[in-house]
């Protein structure tokens, strides 16, 4: 049977495994990682495994719990570095459209040169806030993501316009 993406993934993450724990080389290891790169069969993936012990029990629950520690600190390093940006209050008024753009007809005016003149827009519907991106050259994102369309904006959410980024937080009365 023809060998996968996720046949080879789990082949090399097994390699992997024993190569951290000290049961094969790092040659070897690379050896592998090449051949299991190069394997057509599920049959040559197994070939590659089959004399490797069996991961111990304790062994793979001691690493497993130094992984998801590691990827804790590393969360809270990013959460850490993360520059503090500026608090961006949804409106209590009750206009539903806020325009947000570098052109002095905007509600929000954004003086950087990486907001278009008429960027992005808030919208107020039914006790929610859409963020909707207006054919904004550097466009808009949502906690990261770039907008292909309206999305909904909660107080927390972290909001783009260019390279002009804002923590979104709960309307000021």
């Amino acid at each position: 049977m023809r060998a996968s993406d996720g046949d080879r993934d789990r082949a090399i993450n097994e390699l992997r495994d024993h190569a951290a724990e000290g049961q094969i080389s790092h040659d070897t290891f690379l050896g592998r990682v090449d051949r299991a790169l190069q394997a057509r069969s599920r049959v040559e993936l197994t070939d590659l495994v089959s004399d490797l012990p069996p991961p111990g029990k304790w062994r793979r629950r001691l690493t497993e719990a130094v992984a998801s520690v590691s990827d804790l600190t590393t969360r809270i390093e990013t959460a850490w570095r993360r520059p503090r940006l500026p608090r961006l209050a949804l409106p209590v008024d009750n206009r539903t459209r806020y325009v947000v753009g570098r052109g002095s007809e905007c509600d929000l005016v954004l003086t950087d040169l990486t907001v278009s003149r008429v960027h992005a827009e808030l919208r107020h519907e039914s006790d929610s806030w859409l963020l909707v991106d207006l054919g904004s050259l550097n466009g808009t994102r949502l906690n990261g993501w770039r907008l292909v369309g309206p999305a909904r904006v909660r107080e927390g959410d972290e909001i783009s316009f260019g390279e002009c980024a804002f923590v979104l937080t709960a309307p000021v009365a």
